[in-house]
């Protein structure tokens, strides 16, 4: 691994389907994606090799910040790969592959994306995604209490 990539392992109390469809269910993408103090909106998913998605997150101060791409590998409920880059700088796109292990009623996420253009953005997507996961993690306790 380069020392401008970024990988992730997380560990969540919820069957692997349910944290695949986090992941690839608009309505579910929205209700945890972004840093703390930012929540989604505009949420777009062509779920196929070859399709687009895109979001805007934003905060309450109006900042807004858009993300897109496009999939590269949709093998539900293992893997998913996708083009990653800011509206605001097109120019860096990463590659994010997030692979999801079954672990019975636990799945071990591992999350990988880059290569970056320095190590500090890489630093700061590690700040943002931990971030984002801490809100993924609530959105999977809430998905399990409503099954």
């Amino acid at each position: 691994m380069s020392e401008k990539e970024l990988t992730i392992t997380r560990v969540f109390d919820a069957p692997r389907e349910l944290v695949f469809q986090a992941w690839t269910v608009p309505e579910q993408f929205a209700n945890w994606m972004g840093p703390k103090g930012f929540t989604a909106s505009g949420v777009q998913m062509d779920l196929a090799e070859g399709g687009a998605w895109r979001a805007t997150i934003g905060n309450d101060e109006g900042v807004e910040h858009t993300s897109a791409g496009v999939y590269r590998e949709v093998s539900a409920p293992e893997r998913l790969v996708f083009t990653f880059s800011w509206a605001s700088s097109p120019e860096e796109t990463t590659l994010v592959t997030i692979d999801f292990t079954d672990l019975g009623d636990k799945t071990e996420m591992t999350f990988h994306q880059g290569e970056f253009s320095s190590e500090e953005t890489r630093d700061d997507h590690r700040a943002g995604w931990s971030e984002t996961f801490e809100d993924l993690t609530a959105h999977l306790i809430r998905q399990e209490t409503n099954r």
